[in-house]
């Protein structure tokens, strides 16, 4: 499946020869998928590590980075995170940096799994304190660690605009758009946050959450980890159940400003997403729709 077009290539048999090359002690160990995002492939490897491949050049920053960080925030936080194990270098069949973490034993969070969606909304909110509230260790939104989403919804606004258009020229998204626009233009119109820059996930979404027994277990994916203000970071909670969302916010205390400002970055995602997966890669897109639904049916 590939999403980008300047995506790489990459398969089991290029996973086995980086292997072989690099790590020959773990290239005759069992390899099989482990799932793909927007920015990585990933193989399990054996019982207890995780291969991650970016799929782009612009992706492979994101390992540096959390080789780098991770190691720092991980004794300072309550729920297991990735733990980088190997460093990869272009290969043969494969011109990109990979790495090797140690493979987290969860599952998804999602009705299957979270019983208590209003007690998982509260554990989430936890980890959220908890990274939001380390001390920055010198670090600054600079180079790798500066993303979009830890700053202005205003520097969105071009982007947005034209993916508001290209959801409207698809004709099929069984949204309305209209009240879309309108809350994001709404949250536009908002004073901007005045907290203080913190560390922030960047992508809190479902499928990074991790459950064992009905609890958050683990948080992975820090490849959107960066500094900046935490309003974004909140969006991802109209991925989830009503009464997750309504036990996050309590337990966080947020106001009605950063809530209205976290949901407008809710919707400029979801309508960016479904603008440029909605032909390459539909489960993503359905997700995201599925998000923009939670959102008009929060403010019906």
């Amino acid at each position: 499946m590939t999403l980008h077009d300047d995506e790489v290539p990459v398969d089991g048999a290029v996973v086995r020869e980086l292997l072989r090359e690099q790590r020959p002690e773990w290239a005759g160990l069992p390899l099989a998928p482990a799932g793909a995002g927007t920015e990585n492939t990933m193989y399990r490897l054996g019982d207890d590590l995780l291969v991650r491949l970016p799929r782009t050049a612009g992706a492979a920053g994101s390992l540096a980075k959390e080789r780098h960080w991770l190691p720092r925030l991980a004794p300072l936080l309550g729920r297991a995170v990735p733990e980088p194990v190997h460093a990869g270098t272009p290969g043969r069949g494969y011109p990109l940096p990979w790495s090797v973490h140690r493979w987290i034993d969860g599952e998804e969070a999602g009705p299957a799994t979270v019983a208590d969606w209003a007690g998982f909304g509260a554990d989430l909110a936890a980890f959220v304190g908890e990274l939001h509230g380390i001390g920055l260790m010198g670090a600054t939104r600079a180079g790798d660690l500066d993303w979009y989403r830890g700053g202005d919804l205003g520097a969105c606004a071009p982007w947005v605009a034209r993916d508001f258009a290209t959801c409207r020229a698809a004709g099929d998204t069984g949204l309305d758009l209209d009240t879309l626009e309108g809350l994001w233009g709404a949250a536009l119109e908002l004073p901007g946050s005045r907290a203080p820059h913190v560390w922030l996930h960047g992508d809190l979404k479902p499928t990074n959450l991790l459950v064992r027994e009905g609890r958050l277990h683990a948080v992975i994916d820090f490849g959107a980890l960066s500094v900046g203000l935490p309003d974004a970071e909140h969006s991802t909670v109209w991925d989830l159940p009503p009464e997750a969302r309504q036990a996050y916010r309590d337990a966080l205390g947020l106001d009605g400003a950063t809530w209205d400002r976290a949901r407008a970055w809710a919707v400029a995602v979801g309508v960016s997403g479904i603008a440029y997966y909605r032909h390459t890669f539909p489960a993503f897109a359905g997700e995201c729709t599925a998000r923009l639904r939670a959102v008009l049916a929060e403010v019906a």
